[in-house]
């Protein structure tokens, strides 16, 4: 379970790191994105789908978090 560090870009989107594989990618979905919890399912740019276990309350970005490969 590698540690992710989300942050958002300029243009509002959110980004996805991975400094153990120098992977950095746009997110295009989240599963749960809602005020109440954030997480599930997430899809990258690149094809990739990882996984978190959805957080509540959401967090707050920049932030880590450890996600599964899905």
């Amino acid at each position: 379970m590698p540690s992710v560090m989300l942050r958002r870009s300029d243009s509002g989107g959110l980004l996805f790191y991975v400094a153990k594989k120098d992977l950095e990618e746009t997110v295009i979905s989240v599963e749960r994105d809602n005020e109440q919890e954030w997480g599930g399912k997430v899809e990258l740019a690149d094809g990739s789908t990882w996984f978190i276990d959805p957080i509540s309350p959401p967090p707050v970005f920049p932030t880590t978090l450890r996600f599964k490969r899905a």
